[in-house]
């Protein structure tokens, strides 16, 4: 392979890390960008990744990370820092780069925003601005947009909890519907564009799982998933806040992202679905019994 096939991941948690794991799978050259030298890079070099050490909203270290790099991978855990995060990287990559693919990671909740929204979070707000900036940069970008994640601590360590102490889910989506992805699956769109950019340029992908369940439904999948009965409870949003997310000591930035997903999937505002998944990898979305009965062990202590 020559230079202009080095990929560089910049973002390696969650779905930056399986995209990784997926390239070196397939022998691509792959850099990871992290910021700092720890144990977690450490993994990363011994999948045969280069490691650099830098941070999104520091030009130098983007400009250095970016060196020899033809494909990148842009994504960000949740902060207030992504709408700068994004603009230093379209406005180095213009300058120092030469990008024939750029992978953004950005949120389905975009697909519904317009200039002037204001009912979704901070968080959601600024995925719709980066949106904005990296189209203006005239890069060849890619928007990837998932909805929820299986993987997020709401259907993971949350539902495990009160699965074994309670035999129940408890949230506060009330009769909304939902169509959770798996990072793995999301991991497999972002991979398969970043092998080969050129006929993604320019395109919006949105990813969920394979079809939208509400609640009842959901716990209907984890009880032939976990061969046991798991029921949902309907929790009030402002108790379930106050006595569930408040407690979970999350940046103020964080807790007010995830309590806006709450009341977005209460108002049935994540009653979506999409087939992209399989018709950009060939391979359906993972349902939401198939992810959990992975996990059995997990869920069931």
């Amino acid at each position: 392979m020559v230079a202009s096939d080095l990929v560089l991941v910049a973002g390696v948690g969650g779905v930056g890390r399986t995209v990784l794991e997926q390239l070196r799978a397939q022998d691509v050259p792959v850099r990871a960008m992290v910021r700092r030298d720890d144990d977690r890079a450490a993994e990363l070099r011994a999948l045969g990744a280069e490691v650099v050490i830098g941070d999104l909203t520091r030009p130098e270290t983007v400009a250095a990370a970016l060196e020899s790099a033809g494909r990148m991978y842009f994504g960000m855990p949740v902060s207030p820092d992504h709408l700068l995060a994004a603009t230093v990287v379209a406005t180095v990559a213009r300058e120092y780069g030469d990008l024939t693919g750029l992978v953004d990671m950005s949120q389905m909740t975009v697909s519904q925003m317009t200039a002037i929204s204001t009912a979704q979070s901070h968080q959601q707000r600024l995925h719709w601005l980066a949106e904005q900036v990296l189209n203006w940069s005239g890069l060849p970008v890619v928007h990837i947009r998932p909805t929820a994640f299986l993987d997020n601590p709401l259907f993971t360590t949350l539902a495990a909890r009160s699965i074994r102490e309670r035999g129940t889910i408890e949230l506060p989506f009330g009769a909304g519907r939902t169509s959770p992805i798996a990072v793995a699956d999301v991991a497999r769109v972002v991979a398969t564009v970043l092998h080969d950019p050129a006929p993604h340029i320019g395109h919006v992908y949105e990813l969920t799982g394979p079809r939208t369940v509400d609640m009842t439904e959901m716990a209907e999948e984890f009880s032939r998933a976990l061969g046991r009965p798991v029921a949902y409870v309907d929790v009030p949003l402002d108790r379930w806040r106050a006595e569930v997310l408040a407690k979970a000591g999350l940046p103020p930035h964080t807790e007010q992202h995830i309590a806006t997903m709450a009341r977005l999937h209460r108002e049935n505002r994540y009653d979506r679905a999409s087939d992209d998944v399989e018709r950009l990898t060939g391979v359906a979305a993972q349902t939401i019994e198939a992810f959990v009965a992975a996990r059995r062990g997990f869920y069931l202590g």
